[in-house]
C-alpha cells in the first residue's frame, strides 16, 4: 500500500531511547514527520528550531517532568497538540494531565495503533480548535470593523449638524475640530475610559448647536451686544438642549449635557440654571474651559485674537469662579499637547 505523505510534524520525547525510536518509526510508517527528544530540555531546544503540530511525552523523565513539558509547551507554544504516556495507571495523575490541556493520555505498554489512532484524533482536534479561533477571529474583527463604520457614521452625522450651525454664526469648522480634540486629551488625562474619551470628542462638536434657533442681526452682530441682544444670545443654551433631549444614544446624551450646561459656573453665576461645582455636568465643565481657551486665542468677528499669555491669565483669575480647578490644572499641564493641536488644525483665515 503506498504511504500517505502528511504535512504535520511530530516531536516524541522519552527518556527511553527505544520507546521513542518505536513510536517515530510507527508513525513514519503512516506518513507523519518525526524527531525525537531524550528530555523536556532537548525536546524545547528542538521546538525552538522547529514548529511541530504535535508532541508525545513521557511523564516520568530524568530533569523536568513531562507534566512540567507539558505546562511550559501550552504556555510557549499554545497551538501545540500534547499527548502524554507513562507507565503508571494513575487517575489523578492523568486527569491532571487533561487538566493542564494535554490532548491525549496513553498507558504503557501500549498498542502501536492506539498511538495512531491518539495521533489522529489530537490533530484533528487541535485542527478544529485552530478553525473555530480563526472563526471567531474574524467575527471579532467583522464587529471590530462594522462598530467603527458605525462610529464613523453617527460621528459624521454630528460633526455636519454641528457645521450647519457653524454656517449661521460663522464661527469656523476648525474651532468645533480643535474643541474635539483638546477635550479627548483632557478626557484621558482625567482618566476616562476610551469609548467616553471618542464621545465628547465628538458631542463637544454640538455645544452651540443652539445657537441655530438664534436671529441673525443678534448672531452675527459685529459690535457689542446689549443686554438684551446677550439674554437672547443665552437661550441658544435650552434650544440646544431640547434639540438634543430624549435620546437612548449615550453620545447625544453626553451632547445634551453640553449644550446646556458649559455656560455654568464653578461658583453658580453661569447660566441658564445657575449650578454650581459637581452639579455641572463634567463633560459641560470640560468644555467650559476649553471653549474659553480656544476662543480667546483665535480671532473672532468682534475682536482679534488674544496673545496665549494673555489669554491663560485671564482664565487663571477664574480658576474657582468660572472653572472647576481640578479640571483647570489639567488643561494647564495638558496645554503642550494643545498648543500642538492649535498648530496643526488652524483656522483658513489664518
Amino acid at each position: 500500500m503506498e504511504q500517505i505523505s502528511r504535512r504535520e510534524r511530530i516531536l516524541v520525547v522519552d527518556d527511553e531511547s527505544q520507546v521513542s525510536d518505536i513510536i517515530a518509526q510507527c508513525l513514519a510508517m503512516e506518513g507523519f514527520r518525526c524527531d525525537t527528544a531524550d528530555c523536556a530540555e532537548t525536546a524545547l531546544s528542538l521546538c525552538e528550531r522547529n514548529d511541530y503540530n504535535l508532541i508525545i511525552s513521557d511523564i516520568m523523565m530524568p530533569g523536568k517532568s513531562g507534566i512540567e513539558l507539558l505546562g511550559l509547551i501550552r504556555q510557549m507554544y499554545p497551538d501545540v497538540a500534547i499527548i502524554m504516556v507513562t507507565a503508571v495507571d494513575d487517575r489523578a495523575t492523568a486527569v491532571n494531565a487533561l487538566h493542564l490541556g494535554a490532548y491525549g493520555y496513553v498507558i504503557k505498554p501500549f498498542d502501536l495503533n492506539e498511538i495512531v489512532i491518539g495521533v489522529v484524533n489530537a490533530l484533528e482536534r487541535r485542527r478544529l480548535s485552530m478553525q473555530s479561533r480563526e472563526y471567531e477571529r474574524r467575527l471579532e474583527n467583522d464587529v471590530r470593523q462594522r462598530t467603527a463604520d458605525i462610529q464613523r457614521r453617527e460621528e459624521e452625522i454630528c460633526l455636519r449638524l454641528a457645521a450647519a450651525c457653524g454656517y449661521r454664526d460663522l464661527e469656523t469648522g476648525s474651532h468645533n475640530r480643535r474643541l474635539g480634540l483638546y477635550s479627548a486629551v483632557l478626557a484621558r488625562e482625567l482618566g476616562w475610559p476610551g469609548q467616553s474619551q471618542d464621545e465628547i470628542r465628538i458631542s463637544i462638536a454640538m455645544h452651540d448647536i443652539g445657537k441655530i434657533g438664534l436671529p441673525d442681526n443678534i448672531l452675527r452682530k459685529p459690535a457689542r451686544l446689549t443686554d438684551e441682544e446677550f439674554a437672547v444670545i443665552k437661550t441658544h443654551t435650552v434650544i440646544g438642549a431640547r434639540m438634543l433631549k430624549g435620546s437612548d444614544f449615550s453620545l447625544l446624551n453626553m451632547a445634551h449635557s453640553i449644550a446646556l450646561s458649559h455656560h455654568e459656573k464653578w461658583d453658580g453665576s453661569g447660566y441658564p440654571y445657575g449650578l454650581s461645582g459637581e452639579e455641572i455636568p463634567q463633560p459641560a465643565r470640560i468644555c467650559s474651559v476649553l471653549d474659553v481657551y480656544d476662543a480667546l486665542v483665535h480671532k473672532r468677528i468682534y475682536r482679534p485674537a488674544m496673545p496665549e499669555e494673555a489669554a491663560l491669565s485671564i482664565m487663571t483669575a477664574s480658576r474657582g469662579s468660572h472653572f472647576d480647578p481640578e479640571i483647570f490644572d489639567c488643561f494647564i499641564e495638558a496645554l503642550p499637547q494643545l498648543r500642538a493641536i492649535r498648530s496643526e488644525v488652524r483656522d483658513l483665515e489664518e
